[in-house]
């Protein structure tokens, strides 16, 4: 991810395996990272049971906020695709009890259509 992708917050594929290690004390033992995006310094992390988003926070990035959406809390989701001269895609998450979504951008770069395609196999 260049330096601009991430002054504009726009999310890049991690490696499964590196978040996996990162993740290890977190993750059940049965739970395996399958799909990752990196937001600057957070992560947007699909498992085989839920959705963690990872909140670095602080000037160190040593405080951090997990926050665990198990995929059947997950009312609904909308994509909107980058456009000829928009540089981003946006994933918009509802879930239950909450009516504000979760909402991630994503550079061009980024196939915005898989990201929603594993959101839509744990979902459905």
């Amino acid at each position: 991810m260049g330096l601009f992708d991430g002054m504009m917050g726009n999310a890049s594929e991690a490696d499964p395996k590196e978040v996996q290690e990162e993740l290890s004390e977190l993750l059940g033992s049965s739970e395996q990272v399958e799909h990752a995006y990196k937001l600057i310094r957070d992560l947007f992390v699909f498992t085989n049971k839920r959705l963690i988003l990872v909140d670095k926070q602080g000037m160190t990035g040593k405080k951090m906020e997990y926050h665990s959406i198990p995929y059947k809390s997950i009312t609904h989701f909308s994509v909107e695709t980058a456009g000829t001269f928009d540089l981003e895609a946006e994933l918009k998450i509802w879930v239950s009890g909450s009516q504000t979504p979760i909402e991630k951008t994503f550079n061009k770069q980024l196939n915005i259509y898989k990201v929603q395609a594993v959101l839509a196999e744990y979902v459905g």
